[in-house]
């Protein structure tokens, strides 16, 4: 706003406004980009010697989409690749889309929440500080957006 103001005094708006434009845009894909690169971080450990990171499982899941398709199909696996997809689609829009944001991290916040409380309620730390980074850029994000949306 004040930037605004000043290159409208100076004569510069439009070339400023563009600029400003231009960031805005880029700034909506580095969140989405954060977002999509924050859920693959995800920790998960069970028994005495098993972990796996989001990442990890992922590849797997993606793998015997191809090899068998309906050992992969469960809402648990289907919403946050979903989910992920839409997210890669906003990253190669113009203007990254505000709902497809949304509703990415809707998919991926069921899952990664799911993680959060298991972390809480197995007391382990490792689990449950992998699923923070999500949470705080997707709260950055809608913040982001609901600021640019008034």
């Amino acid at each position: 706003m004040l930037l605004a103001a000043i290159s409208q005094a100076l004569g510069v708006s439009g070339q400023l406004n563009h600029t400003l434009q231009v960031s805005e845009r880029m700034k909506s894909k580095i969140l989405n980009f954060l977002i999509l690169l924050t859920s693959l971080i995800g920790f998960l450990e069970w028994g005495k010697d098993k972990k796996l990171f989001l990442f990890q499982a992922e590849a797997e899941i993606i793998s015997k989409l191809f090899t068998n398709p309906t050992s992969v199909l469960h809402p648990l696996t289907i919403l946050p690749l979903v989910g992920q997809i839409m997210l890669l689609i906003t990253l190669f829009q113009k203007i990254p889309n505000k709902i497809l944001t949304f509703i990415s991290i809707g998919g991926l916040g069921i899952l990664l929440g799911l993680i959060f409380v298991i972390g809480l309620i197995s007391l382990n730390l490792k689990i449950l500080f992998s699923t923070i980074p999500f949470f705080i850029v997707a709260f950055l994000t809608i913040n982001y957006y609901r600021k640019i949306s008034n």
